[in-house]
């Protein structure tokens, strides 16, 4: 199974599924297609966003989790 770390960059996860983009878009990540989602990780992202990276990696974790089923 795919797992996500916050090291990943925005566009390394939604290269393994496009349909993961609701997941970053329901915490505040709508930037999806900007230069930043190919070259910063998602812990940078959260941070820049004052996202909270462990619920967004959580919920991009069950994401992929539930598509192995």
């Amino acid at each position: 199974m795919f797992k996500v770390t916050e090291d990943m960059t925005i566009m390394d996860v939604l290269r393994q599924d496009k349909e993961v983009a609701y997941v970053f878009m329901k915490h505040g990540l709508h930037c999806l297609g900007c230069p930043g989602a190919t070259m910063e990780s998602i812990k940078d992202a959260a941070n820049v966003h004052g996202i909270d990276l462990n619920s967004l990696l959580n919920d991009l974790n069950k994401f992929f989790e539930e598509k192995s089923k």
